[in-house]
């Protein structure tokens, strides 16, 4: 059914702007960002498949939720039937805005004032990458973000990471201290042993040039562990 057959009260945008955001579903919120649905389909229905797997017509599987889609590249997007570019470059701009907003917090105060913030920003930048991405935030002497990289990428099972590399950036960005990160496609959080010797490695690497490594956090969707707060840190 079109939006504007549905009753006033029930309308996304109407809806929204009377009992607040948090009233509407994740299809709601979705099909106020794609605004207009195609030829026999609406706006809704097209927002609910986006959001299922397997639920496209054109055989092309959905997204498995609000946080799947948002964290697709516009490679994926493209395939998509019904997102042309304005569309592509609305969904692709919304999870940016939440990544810089995050950014901007963990600049503004400590990062370990709010050790949610660290692992949303994390979960919004790592936990729905197909491979293993192991990634440093870089802290100044008041544990503030000065930056973020992404330094080795991996296969499903394993990444490379080079202790020369990390503690290179480290002194490029004159940080006091960092936060190793990275995620698990498979969906466990739960450290491997060569998660436990990669952390001490550098750990003592980083030692070296007085660089502190306050924490290792895993990432996967929905989920994060801190090594730090198991003491494995």
């Amino acid at each position: 059914m079109p939006l504007k057959d549905l009753p006033p009260e029930t309308r996304p945008r109407e809806k929204l702007l009377t009992r607040g955001a948090g009233a509407l579903s994740d299809t709601e919120l979705l099909a106020l960002l794609l605004r207009t649905g195609i030829r026999g389909k609406g706006v809704l229905q097209m927002a609910d498949e986006l959001l299922h797997v397997g639920a496209n017509t054109d055989g092309r599987p959905g997204f498995d939720g609000i946080a799947g889609l948002l964290n697709a590249s516009a490679a994926d997007l493209r395939h998509i039937k019904g997102l042309g570019p304005a569309k592509r470059a609305e969904l692709l701009a919304v999870l940016e805005l939440a990544r810089r907003a995050l950014a901007q917090q963990l600049r503004q105060r400590a990062a370990f004032a709010s050790p949610g913030a660290v692992k949303d920003y994390l979960q919004l930048h790592l936990a729905a990458r197909a491979h293993e991405v192991f990634a440093v935030l870089f802290l100044d002497v008041q544990n503030r973000l000065l930056a973020m990289e992404e330094m080795f990428r991996g296969t499903l099972t394993q990444t490379s990471v080079y202790p020369r590399e990390v503690v290179l950036r480290a002194l490029h960005h004159q940080c006091a201290a960092v936060v190793l990160a990275h995620n698990h496609p498979s969906g466990s959080v739960q450290p491997s042993r060569a998660d436990e010797a990669l952390t001490q490695t550098l750990r003592s690497a980083l030692a070296l040039v007085d660089v502190r490594v306050l924490d290792h956090v895993i990432v996967a969707p929905g989920l994060s562990l801190s090594m730090a707060e198991r003491g494995l840190v």
